[in-house]
């Protein structure tokens, strides 16, 4: 599948970033030195109230992580995004993400008036204020994604985080099926069991990509998906 790239750059250790990745075109991550995470959010960009619904995406496709070949479905039983390519085979949709008073008890305060731009900072607060760029409110903040982690459940219904699942170079391709508003934050996974404040970089490639086909593996993967991109499409014509 021929693909052009559109854009390049990188998002820094704890940073928040978003852009509104228009239908035909693709957002590729890239753990640039390993053991990162990525949290996200998406959004349906014409009308914010429709977002993701991780519930939905996992009991649809039977499924408890994500992969490549699997979609991310919104409230709506439309397909926000595709993901067409994956070299880490498990991405976390269970552990949500840090925030001010986990990152404090954990890492200790490292507030922005004492140690600027070398602050402590947590993917909730990261998410709030780039919301509000776009004219929402904390009420739209929803359950994330954390793309690059793995989290497993036992049987007591704990949550045990994998450590050293991405490797340096590590990727996930998410194909936007819609105009999706998405919004990313590079901070650490809030089971990470690292003792010490290490979020990793990011690099962020948006290409323009075909459209899916009638045999694309995404849309074959699950019966549900291939209503879901019936749902999508007609949402468009």
């Amino acid at each position: 599948m021929s693909s052009e790239i559109l854009w390049e750059e990188v998002v820094q250790p704890g940073a928040t970033w978003s852009h509104v990745l228009k239908r035909g075109t693709a957002l590729r991550l890239t753990d640039i030195v390993g053991g990162g995470n990525v949290s996200a959010l998406f959004y349906n960009f014409e009308c914010p109230s429709e977002r993701l619904n991780i519930p939905d995406s996992l009991k649809a496709q039977y499924i408890a992580r994500l992969t490549a070949g699997y979609v991310l479905y919104s409230d709506m039983g439309r397909i926000l995004c595709s993901i067409t390519s994956d070299s880490v085979g498990w991405h976390d949709a269970l552990g949500g993400c840090t925030n001010a008073g986990l990152v404090n008890a954990k890492y200790g305060e490292a507030n922005y008036q004492a140690h600027r731009n070398r602050f402590y900072q947590n993917a909730k607060d990261g998410f709030l204020v780039e919301l509000s760029k776009w004219g929402l409110s904390p009420r739209d903040f929803s359950a994330n994604i954390n793309f690059f982690s793995k989290v497993t459940v036992d049987e007591d219904g704990s949550m045990q985080f994998v450590p050293d699942v991405s490797p340096p170079g590590s990727e996930v391709e998410l194909r936007a099926e819609m105009n999706v508003l998405t919004i990313l934050n590079t901070s650490q996974h809030p089971l990470d069991p690292n003792p010490a404040y290490d979020p990793k970089p990011v690099h962020l490639t948006v290409l323009r990509v075909p459209t899916p086909a009638t045999d694309d593996p995404c849309r074959r993967s699950r019966p549900e998906n291939a209503r879901g991109f019936t749902l999508t499409e007609r949402y468009f014509l």
